[in-house]
């Protein structure tokens, strides 16, 4: 009796996802535990582990397919005692379709909490992207995106990971010294653009976003920090503790977290029957990956020293920029930041990340012509812009919580009391 391999919903708000690998071929044996295939969804790639013994008969959704409804059956396990062939004539012969009447079992999968299904043999040279099991081509999500983006054709490239999985370095070394393959969207003769398919995280983005500026009443409050005395504490700190490179950036979630705590009320979310205010410090921080902005959530932030925050938002953002968030490392929160600083921007107004109430947008610490006791003076200034959701938090309150914010910045000796 053949098994139903459903596509399942690896985050609560998950509708649909993108068929990414699958890791395993029809006619290969299945033991539960091991990773089956890789699901994108809107925010990252994630492994999904079977459930159940058996053997593979039949890939009906293959690899590369975009859109996939969650509870979609793409693929059918061969039962126990069943030949693969006959779990393959079932699904072709339309069965799946009736599974309650043809007694077909349905098989469950979970996300995976390994990140890399395979582990190296000892002294195993690398393999070519299509050198085991026919034209099986071993590459991570992210070196596959990144080909897609360079138009780099995976085949023959030999991988540095293990077993020989090509990785973004190797793409990106193939696309330096080698021909390039042909576009992706073949582009008219004479044409004067190329049209890029949208990936499933920016169509999220897309509507997110576009819904927020639309619903959202937003208002702006904005200040600027003197950063000089959280600069030389700073260079302090890292010149003092082996190995501690803390930047701006965390100074940044620290002083918000505390400011967070004092006022809680700015801490809350538009909700249709409430607004809700969180007992936690979750700050969001905004990180650009190749498919899009995600934001991780740095969880307790108030209650973590500088060094913690520092360490957890270096280890956050590499597997941000990787797609290998789990879904609930990038959801919730309660504040998110985003800081632009390190671009060069002097300031700019960032659109609410719903259903939080505000979000901080950080600009780049730079010298400033001042005015203290009446004198001209250099001083290095950093622009912060508060966006504010006026159904959830008042000018008043959004103006204490942004006082109070800049006065931590300004102090940094009190981050660490």
């Amino acid at each position: 009796m053949s098994i139903e391999i459903k596509m399942p919903a690896v985050a609560p708000s998950m509708t649909e996802g993108n068929i990414v690998r699958w890791a395993k071929q029809e006619g290969d044996v299945v033991k539960q535990g091991e990773v089956l295939l890789e699901i994108e969804t809107d925010k990252a790639v994630v492994e999904v582990e079977a459930q159940q013994d058996g053997v593979l008969g039949k890939i009906l959704i293959p690899e590369g397919t975009n859109g996939v409804k969650v509870d979609t059956v793409i693929a059918l396990l061969a039962g126990k005692g069943e030949k693969p062939r006959a779990a393959a004539v079932t699904g072709a012969t339309g069965a799946v379709a009736a599974s309650s009447a043809s007694g077909t079992q349905r098989m469950q999968m979970t996300p995976a909490t390994v990140s890399v299904p395979y582990a190296a043999a000892a002294n195993t040279p690398p393999l070519s992207a299509a050198a085991s099991e026919g034209e099986r081509l071993f590459a991570s999500p992210l070196a596959r995106r990144v080909a897609k983006e360079l138009h780099v054709e995976l085949a023959g490239i030999s991988g540095s990971g293990p077993n020989g999985r090509v990785l973004k370095a190797d793409v990106e070394a193939a696309s330096r010294s080698g021909p390039v393959a042909a576009p992706a969207l073949p582009v008219a003769t004479g044409a004067a653009y190329e049209d890029i398919p949208h990936s499933n995280t920016r169509r999220v983005i897309a509507q997110r976003l576009g819904e927020a500026k639309r619903t959202i009443p937003h208002f702006y409050l904005t200040v600027d920090c003197d950063v000089d005395a959280l600069l030389a504490a700073r260079s302090q700190a890292n010149e003092m503790v082996e190995g501690m490179k803390l930047s701006v950036n965390d100074f940044v979630i620290k002083a918000a977290a505390i400011a967070l705590k004092k006022f809680p009320a700015v801490n809350a979310a538009w909700t249709e029957n409430a607004i809700r205010r969180y007992r936690d410090v979750d700050i969001a921080v905004a990180v650009a990956a190749p498919n899009g902005l995600i934001t991780p959530v740095l969880r307790g932030a108030d209650q973590k020293s500088l060094g913690r925050i520092s360490a957890e938002m270096k280890e956050l953002g590499a597997r941000a920029r990787e797609s290998r968030l789990r879904p609930d490392e990038y959801q919730g929160g309660g504040f998110t930041i985003s800081n632009l600083g390190m671009y060069g921007i002097r300031e700019f107004s960032a659109i609410i990340n719903p259903p939080q109430a505000c979000i901080l947008a950080v600009g780049a610490s730079e010298q400033r012509p001042v005015v203290r006791n009446g004198a001209l003076a250099v001083a290095t200034m950093m622009t912060c812009t508060l966006s504010v959701d006026h159904r959830a938090v008042d000018g008043a309150l959004g103006a204490e919580f942004l006082a109070a914010f800049k006065k931590l910045i300004e102090a940094p000796i009190t981050l660490v009391l």
